[in-house]
């Protein structure tokens, strides 16, 4: 397939995702409409194996990824960070709940090995997958190592959704205060008048190559410091940290990459990596483990929404707000963006709804994937691993 013919298809199926998602008010999530269009494309064969690397779009997400990270870090100020810490509490919280759920109950029916791999793969991503892959391949499992990589494909058909209702009812709950007055809009700079006072950079790199050329460094810096650890420290944990304080400092102002002429497209190829193993998810690995994919997937969203809510409860979240943070670990981000965006504009009918709703919603999930997938997941996973044998 020749690369104009594949970047076409996937423009137009991500054409059909917005649309549907627009239609259904974000009850059925673009991300979700996505995923089923690509596995039935792939499990069909009417979409070629090699579809997302022929068009150019599934590298160039895996390049940027690191950098629309870092503009994540300047979504948050450092005061929004410390406000947020409620929000950590809740992700972690999801996490434990996971691993509670999966060591005890799930151990009744399924063997250790794929109970340790399923709780890295369904409170984590790439980064968990991978600790546990290579361990079960080093100790011979087969099987075992490719559990996770169904979970990871799977586990978005499953958030996506979930998520999606949930944050429409907490979208309603906002707007609705919104309404009575009990929630009104947070007092921020105007958007141009904020980046001239926050940003110490020269003009030259306010440009759209400039600015890709300063976040692209930090992105190195961030690899390199990671690389000090020896991955103790994860890359994309550095990257947003940098991002928090290079905001802070003025350095790079806030919502970095908003306004360039790159930042829709650079989405646009990040989305891609959720897909990617789709293309090579055989019918027959999904038979062979229905049974504990199943498992695991119940087990896991249970224990998610049990000490979620506990978690929510106890820091005054609403019962929505605090499943939705810690259903974030079934995807983390980009869905943390995305999700957030399609509730408050599909359910804000006027701009300052719109606004209002994505302020309240935004922060708290962007601080939840970072919480569960990018740190606790990793974290717990990299101890659990070494008991894979």
């Amino acid at each position: 397939m020749q690369p104009i013919i594949a970047f076409t298809i996937i423009m137009l199926i991500w054409t059909v995702s917005d649309y549907i998602s627009k239609k259904t008010k974000a009850l059925l999530s673009s991300l979700f409409v996505a995923s089923i269009i690509f596995l039935i494309g792939f499990k069909t064969n009417l979409f070629p194996e090699d579809l997302l690397p022929t068009s150019s779009l599934l590298p160039l997400g895996q390049t940027v990824v690191g950098m629309i990270i870092v503009h994540l870090g300047t979504l948050i100020s450092l005061d929004e960070f410390k406000r947020q810490w409620k929000t950590f509490l809740i992700g972690v919280s999801a996490v434990i709940g996971i691993s509670v759920l999966l060591f005890t109950i799930g151990r009744l029916f399924l063997d250790t090995n794929y109970v340790l791999s399923a709780i890295a793969a369904v409170s984590g991503g790439t980064i968990s997958v991978i600790i546990v892959q290579e361990q079960a391949l080093n100790a011979g499992l087969i099987s075992v190592a490719v559990f996770p990589v169904l979970i990871a494909a799977l586990q978005g058909l499953i958030g996506f959704p979930l998520t999606s209702v949930i944050l429409r009812k907490e979208a309603i709950r906002i707007r609705d205060g919104v309404r009575d007055g009990s929630i009104t809009k947070k007092a921020t700079l105007d958007p141009e008048k904020a980046s001239e006072k926050q940003t110490i950079l020269p003009e030259p790199f306010q440009t759209t190559a400039g600015t890709l050329f300063v976040v692209g460094v930090v992105v190195i810096v961030s690899s390199f410091l990671s690389g000090l650890t020896n991955g103790w420290l994860n890359t994309f944990v550095i990257a947003l940290l940098l991002g928090i304080a290079l905001r802070a400092t003025g350095v790079l102002k806030p919502n970095v990459l908003n306004g360039i002429d790159a930042y829709g497209l650079m989405m646009l190829a990040i989305l891609l990596i959720i897909f990617g193993p789709l293309a090579t998810t055989s019918f027959a690995d999904l038979v062979e483990l229905f049974v504990p994919l199943l498992i695991a997937f119940i087990l896991g969203v249970l224990g998610i929404v049990l000490f979620a809510m506990l978690a929510g409860k106890f820091l005054g979240y609403s019962y929505s707000m605090a499943i939705a943070i810690g259903l974030t670990s079934l995807y983390g981000f980009p869905g943390t963006l995305i999700l957030s965006q399609e509730a408050a504009k599909n359910i804000g009918e006027t701009e300052d709804e719109v606004q209002i709703i994505e302020d309240e919603i935004l922060p708290k999930m962007v601080v939840a994937g970072f919480s569960t997938v990018t740190i606790t997941s990793v974290f717990i996973t990299g101890i659990l691993a070494s008991f894979i044998y």
